[in-house]
């Protein structure tokens, strides 16, 4: 089954000849309860018609629009609302390919999202991102995709190594592939825009000059005067929110503020404040889930677990569901298309069953057709098949040793003062510990109950040989274990992270011999969740590799990490553009008000 979405001036005509009752509608939904997201209202007794993928009549009465092929829907005690929207996503967090992504949110009533694919261009390009696009582009979501702005990501290959990097003429290019391109991805580089550097300068003015939209990625807080310098480069929507005040002093300045509730980042309880206390206007509030894992979309929702979320929060519920509708399509100039069940439209539309307030989706309707129905698919997906190239990107051999995570130290004895990287649950940042850490025999040695890790980053893009090795602290190992990723935001080199240099070396092994993934290594045995597509997506279906995701999580609890969806935690250590202190295979790399530095291990080398 195709699930086209023709442009309105292609089809108007024929939308136009149904509603005044000349064609015959292809889909009726009869009597339910409009979710009306445009005009803030709940109007029971409605009916709407489609004609083909768009909407072609709103109101009461449809009984002249129904002919003997038109397909009858009865809505009576049910909702009829716009299907949800996510304003900021990386389809690459959830460990699925786009259509498998499509098969887990589709029956949630997630219709449509607007993508940054950052991670597959740090491995592989804007020819990464076209076959996103390409794969997007079969399903029937509405996938939109957007051109990744900070390959790598802190702006330079100083910082870390990637495998590929992303200039101004490469999104120019990727602008020219169709409207479904919908803008820039998130400027993670921040200094750079307000600092004037060249490389972002060029990118920002081939997106404005295409007529697109810029994203935005600001960490510094929200009363720095160097905002109002980042929203005058054009960057005109941020999900870096994590206060009332980040919400508030962004939109004041004309941005949208997207508030995040992905699986580890836990920011719409604290940032709705800035609507539900503080009576900023609504419209300029986008809800997202930027980083959502395979198995909590599983185990709790998409954004119709958000838009719960927002709800109990004490946001009415037609507001929160503006916030991932009508916000989120006008926020990227779409919402002739979608984000309302409106004539014109395309019907993306969504049934609920029950309360309102628990968006429980009954049924999903993308591109007038029924594609989910009581949780489950009711269409087939083709599989998209992949290049070989996409599925060997490790360039590494399995033999690293446990000697490769030695750190030596300035002394042969006594106490050395370093650097360490602090992790905080359900938060991006991770502050700067400095700890004064035991050293023997040259090398430095921390003691088994001090809680903390060794880190390190190997290259495997390039077989560079780079590699680096730190100190992590609260991770919560009470037992031997180590955990080894590829994926690790943005560089996705291979991330080791354990408290025992043999345990270490066993699960980097294991990734490399995966192609990509992750591996727990416990005395218990191993865990391990394959992700052969770039080393970041699973070629497995949707169960399969949320449960696989699930079986990480738990060998990390029973090794003693309880930290919430670990996995997307520990994820982000590499991710050198956040606050305060993380690793790359360069080393550690600190971010604060003077802007990005590599800094040493060892505070005395400084």
């Amino acid at each position: 089954m195709h699930f086209p979405r023709p442009p309105l001036s292609e089809c108007f005509a024929d939308l136009v000849a149904t509603a005044r009752g000349d064609r015959k509608a292809s889909l009726v939904i009869l009597n339910g309860t409009l979710v009306n997201v445009v005009s803030s209202e709940i109007l029971p007794g409605m009916s709407v018609a489609v004609s083909g993928s768009r909407i072609a009549y709103v109101g009461r009465d449809v009984s002249h629009l129904i002919g003997p092929d038109t397909q009858i829907i009865d809505a009576q005690g049910k909702y009829i609302a716009p299907g949800l929207l996510d304003g900021h996503a990386h389809i690459e967090s959830t460990q699925l390919t786009v259509t498998e992504f499509a098969r887990a949110v589709l029956p949630l009533g997630t219709t449509g999202g607007f993508f940054d694919p950052h991670e597959m261009a740090n491995v592989f390009g804007i020819d990464g991102i076209r076959l996103m696009l390409e794969e997007g582009r079969q399903t029937p979501l509405a996938s939109y995709m957007q051109v990744a702005s900070c390959v790598p990501a802190a702006g330079s290959s100083e910082f870390e190594t990637t495998a590929s990097s992303v200039e101004a003429p490469d999104v120019a290019e990727a602008f020219s592939w169709g409207p479904d391109v919908i803008g820039l991805g998130e400027v993670m580089n921040f200094p750079g825009v307000v600092y004037g550097d060249e490389k972002l300068t060029a990118i920002l003015k081939a997106t404005l000059a295409a007529g697109r939209i810029a994203d935005g990625h600001f960490t510094w807080p929200a009363s720095d005067w160097r905002l109002s310098a980042y929203a005058a480069s054009g960057v005109t929507g941020d999900h870096e929110c994590v206060t009332p005040e980040d919400v508030i002093e962004r939109v004041r300045l004309g941005m949208y503020a997207k508030m995040r509730r992905g699986s580890a980042w836990h920011d719409v309880a604290a940032t709705i404040k800035a609507h539900t206390e503080y009576g900023i206007d609504s419209r300029r509030m986008v809800l997202v889930t930027d980083d959502r894992i395979s198995d909590s979309i599983r185990d709790e929702g998409h954004m119709d677990f958000v838009v719960r979320h927002a709800i109990a929060q004490g946001v009415k519920p037609v507001t929160a569901f503006q916030m991932a509708t009508i916000n989120t399509a006008e926020r990227f100039g779409v919402s002739r298309d979608i984000g309302a069940v409106v004539p014109g439209n395309i019907a993306d539309i969504i049934l609920l069953d029950g309360n309102l307030a628990d968006v429980n989706v009954a049924m999903t309707i993308a591109a007038g057709h029924v594609v989910a129905e009581n949780g489950k698919m009711v269409v087939d997906l083709p599989k998209y098949e992949y290049p070989e190239k996409v599925l060997n990107s490790v360039r590494l051999t399995p033999d690293i040793h446990s000697e490769a995570f030695a750190i030596r130290a300035p002394i042969e004895s006594g106490e050395a003062l370093v650097r360490v990287i602090q992790v905080v649950e359900n938060h991006v940042e991770t502050p700067e510990l400095k700890l004064n850490v035991p050293v023997g025999n040259g090398l430095l040695a921390p003691s088994p109950d001090s809680g903390l890790c060794k880190i390190a980053v190997f290259e495997r893009h390039k077989q560079t040989g780079s590699r680096s090795v730190g100190l992590v602290a609260d991770i919560g190992f009470s037992k031997p274990a180590a955990i080894a990723m590829t994926v690790a935001h943005d560089s996705h080199n291979l991330l080791v992270i354990g408290n025992s240099d043999e345990l270490m070396a066993e699960a980097a092994n294991e990734v490399i011999r995966m192609q990509g993934g992750a591996a727990v290594v416990t005395a218990d045995g191993t865990a391990s969740l394959p992700l052969r597509i770039a080393g970041l997506m699973s070629a497995e279906p949707f169960e399969v590799a949320a449960e696989q995701s699930a079986a990480i999580s738990r060998a990390l609890v029973k090794a003693g990490c309880t930290l919430n969806y670990a996995f997307m935690t520990l994820s982000l250590l590499a991710l050198v553009v956040i606050p305060t202190l993380r690793i790359s295979d360069k080393g550690l790399v600190r971010i604060g008000e003077d802007g990005i530095k590599l800094v040493p291990l060892f505070c005395a080398e400084e």
